[in-house]
């Protein structure tokens, strides 16, 4: 039923995503957006990628410098406070983006791909600064029932991570709720969008008006 309901929601609102779309070359900073109406390019590597600690990942996972000292930071102290907060995936290439999209759609239909996989360009694992976690399992899928969810939830921010898809928000992000997906935006900004329990889109356009 909810697959059912989420395609529904997807048609009334595919007018609006992955239309008008703005192309974001080469960012610098860790504030800009990419979703659905905002993409980079096929050839876009960040270049500050480095490898995040084995303690606090699975193997061979990369984050842009400012987003991997955080990220470390956040594990760390987590893991001293009773957490596992293990990263089990981090940067993407727009290759391999492609090639999970079109599984996705294969496999699941692509009105069920759109909900649940960017289309290559759109996905913010390409920026470099996004995370999917999992506590020492490492099953994501059920990050939402661990104890550690609910720490991240709470203190995310204070390491400048946001809960990137929220619960109910996907008329606006554009996503079905993720609650293992977290994306680096800097400690002031993450502390903003969290104390008015806002999405990254809406903090965007606040900015901007």
């Amino acid at each position: 039923m909810e697959k059912i309901i989420y395609i529904l929601l997807l048609i009334i609102l595919e007018n609006d995503f992955y239309k008008n779309i703005t192309t974001i070359h080469n960012p610098t900073s860790y504030d800009f957006l990419v979703n659905k109406n905002n993409k980079l390019t096929s050839d876009y590597i960040p270049d500050d990628l480095e490898v995040v600690d084995i303690k606090y990942s699975c193997k061979d996972k990369y984050l842009r410098h400012e987003a991997r000292i955080n990220f470390e930071k956040m594990a760390m102290d987590a893991k001293e406070a009773g957490f596992n907060i293990i990263a089990v995936s981090t940067y993407r290439s727009y290759l391999y983006q492609k090639k999970l999209y079109n599984n996705y759609g294969l496999n699941n239909g692509f009105y069920y791909a759109d909900m649940a996989s960017a289309r290559a360009g759109h996905s913010e694992h390409q920026t470099g600064l996004a995370v999917d976690v999992a506590d020492k399992s490492l099953d994501y899928d059920n990050f939402e029932s661990t104890k550690e969810f609910i720490w991240m939830k709470e203190n995310c921010y204070k390491y400048g991570f946001i809960l990137r898809y929220p619960k109910g928000k996907f008329h606006i992000t554009g996503f079905k709720y993720e609650p293992w997906h977290y994306r680096y935006v800097g400690i002031e900004i993450a502390t903003y969008i969290y104390k008015n329990n806002l999405t990254f889109e809406e903090y965007v356009i606040t900015k901007n008006n």
